[in-house]
């Protein structure tokens, strides 16, 4: 079976997951068979479908026709015959129990084509167990997609002991032709990987404070503003649900041990049935109380370094037992949990010889199973590292990729989708590193510089990495390392293009500002919240800025912390041209491929003479009167002046 000929995928459940699936099915373009058991549940998801794509059109993510096509791509069914007779692919998304599924199976089986996938959406049962209740194992699997899977990327495929490999590869294209990122999960593991993850980390913060270790104050100030996750862990479990991580945990107690035992304050906070925001009580009271407050000067190192080393231990089982691999492991947790990094290069930066010493010293404590150290984690730690201590070109860059899309054109992807494409120390220092290493290349004539998916270029700096514990000194330092790295921009050799989709603000916003042009999206918004936080610009986007849009446009943008659409931008003069969404990619890559065809000697003077004359006219003309007689004497002004009198396009070598 090949991922062309899926036409029809039957989606088994409409409820929160099962509906949201079908809608990123039907917006894919699949014909989608939505069923539940009642009439009014399915109801209930189709109309939940209705209003989400409504919103997204609103919000002019999607247009108003692809919207109503894709509703019209969903039919609701209560009947499992008309629900999967002619279905290609069966995506089952009903309630986590084995004896619910078995009998959801047993009916689709009855009706199902022989060649057709099914894939469980399941978050904690194994593969190879549900495969065993169908009668076609090898063409069973795990595609489990993150909530709410309208926006979440991740889609872990995962590996039943039956399934096949050509099962695995047709279900990984179609979560790529779902515009989805697909990780695989090689071996059927308890809470594969993501849950494998955060689970543990979940529980290892309920006995933190079960053993009087620290206080929830204390951790989430540590896990949210020290380590820079995108909340609180507390903040996350109570967002979750309390009783969904004790699911699963449960499920990894009894298939892996005492390891996986449950803090005895989880186990609280099931009996008192404080699941969190959804029953208006967790952790944090959301009913009676202010809800979730964090203070963000409360962290403590040995909070981080227990937590890195619980984490590292867990990647470390991973590898392991062969379940994946330290890049995948960090692709899944980004993805599906919004971590700054991934667990494997958290652990490698944190020192594993010292996490080794932390999960020993601790286990000496404690004597319980959960500090024992992986073999995968000791092995790592001999070899240097799970990347192997090593630096080659594929581990070069974690927050951006550098890609050679052709044309001469050098493009920088801003790579932390998962957080919005946000930049934080390390992103700088590669981007800075980047830059060098394209404006060297004699083969590259024009950098387009992009954001990782269509939601952002770039929404700004990782506040929440930086925030809380920053001194003065070092907030200064850090202004003026991204004042320097932008700033490269605008004097190296070679046009930079900016090809903006979706958000630009704050720092984000004053990366495209140093760039020669700014081609955005339709859907685009560009803008500098900061002093909505209580700060400034301070990537220099308070001198480039008026520079470019002026004096009195340049304070209403960054006084009034809005968010402008494309469009208005455009007739501010910031945004070089408006594009349409669909056609975004190509239009973008076009526009500096036309500018890489260009003069190279002359638009490097052109550019130096520009940049002096911002801030010294005299000097701006001196140049530019030295760079005219300059170009007098290239062989490019030869071959311009040749191809314009005989109607041909130029081919410049920069000579």
């Amino acid at each position: 079976m090949e991922i062309d000929d899926i036409e029809t995928i039957a989606v088994l459940g409409a409820g929160n997951m099962g509906h949201g699936i079908a809608e990123v099915a039907a917006l894919a373009g699949y014909s989608v068979n939505l069923r539940d058991i009642k009439e009014e549940f399915v109801q209930n998801g189709y109309e939940q479908i209705e209003w989400s794509l409504e919103k997204l059109a609103e919000k002019d993510i999607i247009s108003d026709k692809k919207a109503e096509s894709a509703l019209e791509n969903v039919s609701p069914y209560v009947g499992i015959e008309a629900a999967v007779g002619d279905a290609d692919f069966v995506i089952e998304a009903v309630p986590e129990k084995m004896e619910i599924k078995k009998d959801v199976y047993d009916d689709v089986e009855k009706h199902l084509p022989d060649h057709a996938i099914i894939a469980s959406n399941t978050s904690s049962l194994s593969i190879t167990d549900l495969s065993e209740q169908t009668n076609r194992p090898e063409k069973f699997c795990g595609m489990h997609f993150f909530n709410p899977p309208v926006q979440m990327q991740l889609v872990e495929v995962i590996s039943g002991g039956h399934t096949a490999d050509e099962t695995l590869d047709v279900t990984e294209a179609l979560a790529e032709d779902l515009d989805k990122t697909p990780v695989r999960v090689r071996k059927d593991s308890p809470g594969f990987i993501v849950n494998r993850i955060l689970v543990p980390l979940m529980n290892e913060v309920c006995w933190m404070v079960s053993e009087d270790d620290a206080t929830v104050a204390e951790i989430d100030s540590t896990t949210k503003f020290d380590m820079g996750l995108p909340m609180g862990v507390f903040e996350l479990s109570d967002m979750t649900g309390h009783d969904i991580t004790y699911h699963v945990l449960e499920y990894m107690h009894e298939v892996l041990g005492d390891v996986y035992e449950p803090a005895p304050f989880l186990e609280e906070l099931i009996d008192e049935e404080r699941y969190g925001k959804k029953s208006g009580r967790g952790v944090y009271d959301y009913e009676d109380g202010d809800g979730v407050d964090i203070p963000a000067d409360a962290g403590r190192e040995d909070i981080t370094t227990r937590l890195i080393a619980l984490m590292a231990n867990e990647v470390g089982n991973l590898v392991g037992d062969d379940v994946s691999h330290p890049a995948a492991i960090d692709e899944a947790v980004m993805l599906g949990a919004g971590f700054p990094d991934g667990p494997a290069k958290i652990a490698d930066d944190a020192g594993l010889e010292t996490l080794v010493e932390t999960l020993e010293s601790l286990h000496d404590e404690t004597g319980h199973p959960r500090f024992e150290v992986s073999d995968g984690l000791r092995e790592a730690a001999e070899r240097g590292g799970f990347f192997g201590g090593e630096s080659g070109d594929d581990l070069e860059f974690t927050n951006i990729e550098v890609r050679y899309p052709g044309d001469m054109v050098g493009q920088i992807v801003l790579d932390r989708e998962a957080r919005m494409n946000t930049i934080n120390p390390e992103l700088l220092e590669e981007f800075d590193a980047a830059i060098d290493a394209l404006e060297a290349d004699d083969e590259v004539r024009a950098i387009l510089i992009t954001g990782k998916g269509d939601r952002a270029f770039s929404a700004g700096a990782d506040v929440t990495s930086m925030a809380g514990n920053a001194e003065p000194i070092d907030a200064i330092e850090l202004s003026r390392k991204g004042q320097r790295t932008f700033g490269k921009l605008e004097e190296c050799d070679v046009p930079v293009v900016a090809g903006i989709d979706g958000f630009a603000l704050g720092g984000g916003f004053e990366l495209a500002l140093a760039c020669d042009f700014r081609l955005a999206s339709a859907r685009s918004e560009l803008g500098t919240p900061e002093h909505n936080l209580g700060l400034l610009p301070g990537w220099g986007g308070t001198q480039r800025l008026g520079r470019i849009a002026g004096f009195g446009r340049a304070k209403e943008i960054i006084f009034t912390a809005e968010r402008y659409d494309a469009e208005t931008m455009y007739d501010y003069d910031v945004v070089t041209e408006v594009v349409d969404n669909d056609a975004f990619d190509e239009r973008v890559h076009e526009f500096a491929a036309d500018l890489a065809g260009g003069p190279p000697i002359s638009q490097k003077l052109t550019k130096r003479a520009m940049i002096y004359g911002w801030e010294d006219i005299d000097a701006g003309l001196e140049l530019e009167a030295q760079a005219f007689g300059h170009l007098m004497h290239t062989d490019d002004l030869t071959e311009g002046i040749t191809a314009f009198m005989g109607d041909d396009e130029p081919e410049f070598e920069g000579k």
